[in-house]
């Protein structure tokens, strides 16, 4: 399916597979656990240069408020528990229509940082709109854990280089 999420914390290597990010999240939102790791894959090889990276470094900062999303970070850098995670609607692209518009990661590590957008045809319109149906009847209940499923299934079955697009997002200030 997909590599290892690989970070260093303390001099030790930290390996995190999917299954691990599931078992962490929970069945909620899988599809959120799917995005964020791949945007985790997408972004540590850009980042990291494909050598691990110091995971306690990583800032994180994202349009998207979802639980799988969040657990996936926290699992993987620690970011949500040590305040380098941040969801910021201001990143938000809605030029790129309700369904793609809230998919924006910026990723902070050191002096580097990575934007990576959404390409089309991971999330379909219908699953934006039951998951935002505050009072859904058990019918579309059942039909919104469908397309969890199978939008989890889309964004896993693809590397991360064709799920997610990096945008550079210039070189971060150092502090003074």
């Amino acid at each position: 399916m997909t590599n290892s999420l690989t970070v260093i914390d303390q001099g030790t290597t930290l390996d995190f597979t999917f299954a691990d990010a599931l078992r962490y999240h929970g069945p909620l939102a899988p599809g959120g656990v799917a995005h964020a790791y791949k945007v985790l894959e997408r972004a540590l090889g850009v980042l990291g240069q494909d050598e691990p990276v110091e995971r306690r470094e990583l800032v994180v900062t994202t349009s998207h408020g979802g639980p799988g999303v969040r657990d996936t970070f926290e699992l993987v850098t620690r970011a949500v528990t040590e305040g380098r995670y941040t969801v910021d609607g201001s990143l938000a692209r809605p030029e790129r229509g309700i369904t793609l518009e809230l998919y924006v990661f910026q990723i902070d590590y050191r002096d580097e940082s990575v934007t990576l957008i959404l390409r089309e045809g991971f999330v379909v319109d219908e699953f934006i709109e039951l998951s935002r149906t505050p009072s859904r009847s058990a019918e579309a209940e059942a039909r919104l854990v469908v397309l969890k499923q199978e939008m989890t299934d889309r964004v896993m079955a693809q590397p991360a280089d064709e799920v997610y697009d990096v945008v550079p997002s210039g070189v971060i200030d150092p502090p003074q």
